[in-house]
């Protein structure tokens, strides 16, 4: 491919996932010019794991039509738990057996280049922030809704990730004081015990064991897979339990988002991941943020529930690594 070299200095973004590790390079632009995407393979153990992250790399590096030496750094996102200034990954539920890992610096030294290290939900909402759907805002709280709920808050360029690597980490607020819940940590009453994908299958399964009536159960015994995805079909061909789960679901998310809302205040919320619906494609995804939006307005102060802005992200699975490159560029600018 043509390179626009004016687009100068280049960087590399690493989206570590539990499934997949993603791969791209990115201009100073916030350009992507090349990607490219491997299976994790987690069990196979983190040796593996960087072995991949590096031939990703390279391989993303020479699609750009680059070589390692034209870029200036690269960013990792990872699932934490982490501690970011040590480089380390500790405990990661997503990535088990890759302990006590210093995963930042065993990249380093393998591909030459400088390495940042960044807590994956906060990486996709630096992507938002610099080239997505917060890029013209000053700060935004970004939601990322999938098997669990992840969040990022970003305030003047700055990701907000705490003392100890664990700020932001919204998706374990609690909602629910008197037991509740449980969520994959272990903890009682999480919103993310409530309003995630995992959550909201549970729920539908408890409900069709209930006995309430559901295009779901003729699916299910068809042998299809209950997921949001099916869900969606099912609310949208009018099936009421389906509907109501995930309009439920919403509801949840307002009260989440008011908490947050009322913590930070800033200029943007800001929705993605799997769970969202069809976002503004589709009348369910309007709905689903809707809801939201109500739930957040019956529950907050006038004023800044007025002047925040209720959005969908734009970037998509694209903005890990994305995100990530734009930390690097942070981290080391080609003014360096």
């Amino acid at each position: 491919m043509t390179v626009l070299r004016d687009e100068a200095p280049f960087y590399v973004g690493v989206d570590v996932g539990g499934t997949n590790i993603k791969v791209g390079v990115v201009s100073d632009h916030g350009n992507s010019l090349s990607y490219i995407s491997y299976p994790t393979d987690a069990e196979k153990g983190p040796d593996h794991g960087i072995d991949t992250i590096c031939r990703g790399i390279d391989t993303a590096v020479a699609e750009a039509g680059l070589t390692l030496e034209e870029i200036r750094a690269v960013g990792l996102a990872t699932p934490g738990t982490m501690d970011i200034p040590a480089g380390m990954l500790l405990d990661p539920p997503n990535l088990p057996g890759w302990d006590n890992i210093p995963i930042r610096e065993r990249v380093a030294e393998r591909v030459k280049r400088p390495t940042t290290l960044q807590n994956d939900a906060n990486a996709a909402a630096y992507g938002e922030y610099w080239v997505g759907a917060g890029r013209h805002v000053h700060s935004m709280v970004f939601w990322t809704l999938g098997t669990g709920i992840g969040c990022g808050i970003i305030i003047a360029d700055m990701i907000i990730r705490g003392e100890h690597s664990h700020g932001s980490e919204c998706g374990h607020i609690i909602i629910e004081m008197n037991g509740g819940r449980r969520c994959a940590t272990g903890q009682y009453g999480t919103l993310e015990a409530y309003a995630s994908a995992t959550a909201l299958k549970a729920r539908c399964r408890e409900a069709l064991a209930d006995g309430k009536e559901s295009i779901l159960r003729d699916w299910m015994a068809e042998g299809k897979e209950l997921d949001p995805l099916l869900m969606a079909k099912a609310a949208e061909q009018g099936d009421q339990l389906a509907n109501d789960l995930i309009m439920e679901t919403a509801t949840y998310m307002g009260v989440g988002t008011t908490s947050v809302l009322h913590t930070i205040n800033p200029n943007m919320m800001l929705y993605g991941g799997a769970m969202t619906f069809g976002r503004h494609d589709t009348e369910l995804g309007r709905r689903f943020l809707q809801r939201i939006k109500d739930e957040v307005k019956s529950r907050a102060f006038p004023i800044p529930y007025e002047k925040t802005l209720f959005d969908y992200a734009t970037l998509g699975g694209d903005a890990g690594y994305i995100g990530s490159a734009g930390y690097a560029r942070r981290k080391h600018p080609g003014n360096e």
